[in-house]
């Protein structure tokens, strides 16, 4: 069936222009529209936030600053289906400094998507900036937050490391979602504390042009998430987000053939962060922190932590089959992708294989079907899953930590991998726990991330 009414006879090969027609703001209800349009066919992608029971007098410039982030941020979702070369703009258009920041995700945060598709990402660096007169914006100034702490939940044990770190020093944080996957709301209500929901509704005529063969792949959605979560913390008067992004998202996921990096995690990296907190401190509210407090750990240290975290391991799932936009696809774990493949082996040196059992409902490493997946962790060919999962030297390490101990070494699993990387030096499990690398952390929180 062809594409009908506005987009009979689009195409990608034809995509010359990419609109950002502004945004709508409706504060009584707290949704906000962000309009787009695709070679002059519209487009809308819809936020609901919930608003405090107490009023919170959140500042305009802020709040102003902060929705035309999203509404930048958020159109990566919408160009790259025709990746056109021209763009236009009905409100205010990017600085010369902030076009080059969006340059700068849109290439970076799209590599996986221009390395499936055989694009170049120097093609993605469309955004022109105009500096000067009106149009340009004021340097932020504060925007009287308190301290206050806001963390996002996935669902999956990194959020709840960092809750709990927050949570044990009387923070009582206050936890949030985009979109409503049920099993982040269950996983929140098992930290006792306020969740929010913010809701989003993608164009669906987006599914449409994709079924329809539109450029199609992975998107930053982490940078959305954020941009959105900077709204939400300045409509509840919060001054914290604290993320739970780990050190181990550093790492490539692989390196093209002109030897450049294409890393899955892009936005869950250091250098992101640093991307974020320039933004938000020069272009939505100065003391507005947005950082996270796991930048300094590997996953192999999160997983030791999360062991100890015993109340969440019958409800938390890592697995990103959970949360598709048009719903769950499993019951927590599939046990067959890289992030089921990745978490049994990232906890599996810390904890029994009875325990593991109990929490994934099958023993991953005992499963001979399995050995491929768990294999593409190792990277011994230079190249990892394209998911967010740690880093390769960590998978081997916990290899041969698995190997080392008696309860895991006779697995079928643990024995071949244990084999393959005879010859390769591996550091120890506790090596790799060890904190340290830069970070955003606030002098105030240093203590509670680790």
């Amino acid at each position: 069936m062809a594409l009908s009414g506005p987009w009979t006879g689009w195409s990608k090969a034809a995509s010359r222009t990419f609109g950002f027609l502004g945004y709508e703001w409706e504060p009584a209800a707290g949704e906000l529209k962000l309009k787009y349009a695709l070679d002059d066919r519209p487009l809308a992608e819809y936020f609901r936030f919930p608003l405090p029971e107490a009023p919170v007098r959140a500042n305009q410039p802020a709040l102003t600053g902060a929705m035309e982030f999203l509404h930048w941020v958020a159109g990566i979702s919408y160009w790259k289906a025709g990746c056109p070369p021209q763009l236009r703009f009905s409100d205010r258009r990017p600085t010369v400094d902030q076009a080059a920041w969006l340059n700068e995700l849109y290439r970076e945060g799209l590599a996986e998507f221009a390395w499936h598709n055989g694009l170049s990402v120097e093609r993605f660096e469309v955004f022109r900036g105009q500096d000067g007169g009106s149009t340009a914006p004021e340097e932020a100034g504060p925007a009287a937050l308190t301290d206050a702490y806001l963390v996002p939940m996935g669902g999956g044990k990194d959020s709840l490391v960092a809750w709990s770190r927050l949570a044990r020093r009387g923070l009582k944080p206050v936890t949030a979602q985009i979109g409503s996957a049920a099993l982040i709301q269950n996983v929140a209500a098992t930290t006792g504390g306020p969740h929010l929901v913010v809701e989003r509704r993608m164009d669906p005529a987006l599914a449409r042009l994709n079924a329809k063969g539109a450029w199609n792949g992975h998107v930053p959605i982490t940078a959305i998430n954020a941009a959105a979560l900077i709204i939400l913390a300045l409509l509840h008067g919060l001054r914290f987000v604290v993320f739970a992004n780990e050190r181990s998202a550093d790492e490539p996921t692989l390196v093209n053939a002109q030897g450049l990096p294409v890393n899955h995690q892009f936005a869950k990296t250091l250098r992101f962060e640093r991307m974020l907190d320039r933004w938000v401190q020069r272009w939505i509210a100065s003391d507005l922190r947005v950082f996270s407090l796991l930048r300094r750990d590997r996953e192999l240290a999160i997983c030791r932590e999360f062991a100890d975290l015993e109340r969440f391991h019958g409800v938390f799932s890592s697995c990103n089959r959970n949360f598709h936009l048009d719903g769950a696809r499993t019951r927590r774990w599939c046990g067959q992708c890289p992030k089921c493949h990745f978490v049994f082996l990232g906890l599996a040196p810390f904890l029994s294989p009875e325990a593991m059992r109990r929490m994934f409902g099958a023993d991953l490493l005992a499963d001979w079907q399995q050995i491929s997946g768990f294999r593409a962790l190792l990277a011994l060919d230079g190249r990892k899953p394209f998911e967010c999962v740690g880093e390769a030297v960590e998978a081997r390490a916990a290899v041969c930590a698995l190997a080392a101990h008696r309860r895991w070494r006779e697995h079928a699993i643990v024995r071949q991998l244990f084999a393959e990387l005879a010859g390769i030096e591996v550091p120890s499990v506790a090596s790799l726990c060890q904190p340290g690398g830069d970070h955003l952390i606030p002098e105030a929180l240093f203590n509670a991330a680790g």
